[in-house]
């Protein structure tokens, strides 16, 4: 049997993507699943596909990972619908392109609340229940942008680098006081999911200029960059998990440019840049 056979896996995100991949992978190992999701109607659909997978049990909830009350009260919830909770998978998260001296508080706020203060809050709201399943994991979703920055990307940079710091510290915390829960930060590239043509999307709803460039960077990022497909990172992420890895890179991308930025770390941006144009003309 497998690490996940039989437990109990909350994952944030769980309506499209990287999360919705995971779940149906999950279920079909056995796992009961607590789904959630700001898109009700998205993990509506992913737990009728993951019962078909074999998923035992399966709890839906729609939630707003910067709101800090609602996913303690979500905790609360799967503990008390199972009585036992083993693993957090931290997925949701957002995107946002925008240089630095154009960019709003608000853009900064908005991505830092969701990609940031979501995976604290998942991790703060379910640690204390981890521990007393006596065989827990946290699973923070980082990036490959939080091993290396992109222009116009602050926000999302920021975010990701920072999940990966609070998650290294986290590991030390658990590993000092020897609580059974192990830790697990992911670093995907450039997975086939609908991020940057919602980060459009979004921009475009909230009445910011849409410019040639824009339209050409979400090209680029859906025929060029987001290429491996979902079901094929939830296989890399669980089986990394399963094996205790404390780091997983997952896609070519993501290791190709970590062992570029160990390689040349103080530039590693200009090869990145030129590398874009490159594509950009293309």
């Amino acid at each position: 049997m497998s690490k996940t056979d039989g437990k109990v896996c909350a994952i944030t995100g769980a309506g499209s993507g990287i999360g919705r991949a995971l779940a149906l992978l999950l279920a079909g190992k056995g796992a009961r699943l607590a789904l959630s999701d700001v898109n009700a109607a998205g993990i509506e659909e992913t737990a009728a596909l993951a019962r078909k997978a074999g998923a035992p049990d399966v709890l839906l909830t729609t939630l707003n990972v910067a709101d800090r009350e609602a996913f303690f009260a979500w905790a609360a919830e799967v503990v008390a619908h199972f009585g036992v909770v083993h693993q957090i998978y931290n997925n949701a998260g957002v995107a946002h392109s925008r240089p630095v001296l154009e960019s709003e508080w608000e853009d900064y706020e908005r991505v830092l609340s969701i990609n940031l203060f979501g995976v604290i809050h998942g991790t703060q709201a379910f640690l204390p229940h981890l521990i007393a399943s006596g065989d827990g994991h946290v699973v923070n979703v980082s990036s490959l942008n939080g091993i290396m920055a992109q222009p116009e990307m602050s926000h999302y940079c920021a975010s990701k680098y920072a999940v990966r710091g609070f998650t290294e510290c986290l590991r030390m915390e658990m590993e000092e006081a020897r609580h059974p829960v192990g830790v697990t930060s992911i670093h995907p590239g450039g997975i086939k999911t609908n991020i940057s043509s919602a980060a459009l999307q979004h921009a475009r709803d909230s009445g910011a200029e849409i410019t040639a460039k824009h339209e050409a960077r979400d090209k680029l990022y859906r025929e060029k960059l987001l290429k491996m497909d979902p079901a094929e990172a939830a296989r890399v992420i669980v089986k990394g998990v399963e094996a205790g890895k404390v780091r997983v890179l997952v896609g070519n991308d993501a290791k190709a440019m970590d062992a570029v930025v160990r390689a040349i770390p103080s530039s590693y941006g200009k090869v990145l840049l030129a590398a874009t144009k490159r594509m950009m003309k293309s």
